[in-house]
């Protein structure tokens, strides 16, 4: 149970930054895939159209140039503006073909490929056989063919029946190849990949900017809610938005109800102690007056009792403060006034507590009256077993490490103890020298104490020759 102890649901794996970063750079590819397939679209609507306007335009041309021979053939005027048809299977052509009327009166081929253009060389349009009348409200018709190669061919189609009393119905038709529209459909294409592609880089990179400045509060909170957890602040402070506030206000409120049922509960707790510690104080006086085995029972009883009530507050009072937040204890300010104190106490053997060299700013994250349980019996300890100095230090992690803990160093002079006394020192009730005062209880407490608050204490050997109470809890920093 200890390996799962604190442990809260675990997290999927995919951040809510990367959520959003996903969601909008897929929108975003989507958005701009369509607009650019529909942009496209359009341009080669427009590109066609631009061809057919341009088709229709040769047609009138070519239908100017048409003329009626004395002989009944036709000459065309060459057609000015364009030299492509001029020039063999250049991909723009134009074809004249004699028409007559069938048995229902309607225009079918008689000869084809009357005229044509120099640029289909021996070549003929493949138009159909029956000369269809022109579209509804045009002078003209459109046709898509194929050539002889089979390429796709976009032709406008016109009937013409010229002036003259004995000319032939005729049928011309200018044709375009569509690979004229490849070329700026390719190189339009390639424009709008690369504005599309900068535009959706710019984009992303807007949504990058955007995320950052949205989950700025976030990463804010985070840092007061790791500040609270460290001692070093009792609230969530700082500005937030509005979409945020409510939730570090309720945050708040939390915090302070806690604080005011842990108080609450070590008031409570401290008026049962006392309410207890008073019949039992009447009845060791009592016993104290008296002799004999019942008044010895009753004295030993009751020393125990109240020992036993001092030990369960301490380790009640540890166990609220370190699941409270915001708590956090200076130490070297501490410490000097414990010193200060234990001089005075061991005054008569002359004793000299020394102070090592402590950041100031270094704090003990738990309650100053734990951290003058903690502290004060270990100086008290080492101030009956020194000779003449007792040394303390403190310092944040182990060595060189910073694992977020306070070690604090307490060395004697004194006569020390031997590997196998370092654990005895610890349980409960037990007196390594009954010559020394004391009930056995003290290094207890700090153990429970300790571990209480995610920390512990061990015996060893001390530099100065004795003992060295090694004692690590959480550590903060004042601000």
């Amino acid at each position: 149970m200890n390996g799962v102890k604190g442990q809260g649901p675990k997290p999927d794996g995919v951040s809510l930054r990367a959520r959003l970063l996903v969601g909008a750079v897929a929108w975003i590819v989507l958005a701009l895939v369509l607009a650019g397939w529909g942009l496209r679209n359009l341009f080669k609507e427009h590109i066609e159209q631009q061809l057919q306007a341009q088709l229709v335009l040769h047609l009138n041309q070519l239908s100017a140039a048409v003329n009626a021979k004395a002989d009944g053939s036709i000459s065309v005027t060459p057609i000015a503006g364009d030299a492509r048809f001029e020039k063999p299977l250049s991909g723009l052509f134009w074809q004249v073909d004699e028409l007559r009327l069938d048995e229902h009166r309607q225009p079918v081929v008689a000869r084809e490929a009357l005229a044509r253009s120099r640029s289909l060389w021996d070549q003929a349009l493949a138009l159909p056989k029956a000369a269809a009348a022109a579209q509804a409200g045009q002078s003209y018709r459109t046709l898509q063919l194929r050539d002889a190669g089979g390429n796709e061919l976009l032709a406008v189609v016109r009937n013409l029946q010229l002036p003259e009393n004995d000319a032939p119905p005729l049928r011309l038709a200018v044709a375009a190849d569509r690979a004229l529209l490849s070329e700026p459909l390719q190189r339009f294409t390639s424009m709008l990949t690369a504005t599309l592609a900068l535009l959706a880089l710019g984009l992303v990179i807007a949504v990058l900017v955007q995320l950052q400045v949205v989950m700025r509060p976030l990463a804010q909170l985070r840092l007061r809610l790791a500040a609270v957890r460290e001692g070093e602040a009792r609230n969530l402070e700082g500005q937030f938005p509005r979409e945020i506030q409510p939730l570090v206000d309720e945050f708040n409120k939390v915090l302070n109800t806690n604080a005011d049922i842990v108080q609450r509960a070590r008031t409570q707790a401290g008026n049962l102690a006392h309410a207890v510690n008073t019949p039992l104080s009447i009845l060791g006086n009592a016993a104290a007056q008296e002799s004999g085995p019942l008044a010895a029972l009753v004295r030993e009883q009751s020393d125990v009792a109240r020992r036993q009530i001092e030990h369960h507050l301490a380790r009640a009072r540890a166990a609220s403060a370190a699941h409270a937040g915001g708590l956090s204890t200076p130490v070297l300010a501490h410490l000097q006034a414990l010193v200060r104190t234990m001089e005075k106490l061991h005054a008569e053997r002359g004793i000299r507590f020394r102070i090592g060299e402590i950041d100031p700013m270094l704090a003990f994250r738990g309650e100053e009256q734990d951290f003058y349980e903690l502290l004060g019996n270990l100086l008290d300890n080492a101030g009956k077993w020194a000779r003449g100095e007792v040394s303390v230090t403190a310092t944040a992690g182990d060595g060189d490490r910073d694992d977020g803990m306070l070690e604090l160093l307490v060395d004697d002079d004194g006569p020390g103890m031997n590997e196998d006394q370092h654990a005895q020192a610890f349980q409960r009730g037990v007196r390594l020298d009954e010559r020394r005062p004391g009930s056995g209880l003290g290094l207890d407490i700090v153990r429970e104490l300790a571990q209480t608050y995610g920390g512990d204490i061990a015996a060893q050997r001390s530099p100065l020759g004795g003992l060295r109470m090694r004692l690590t809890l959480p550590a903060s920093r004042m601000h």
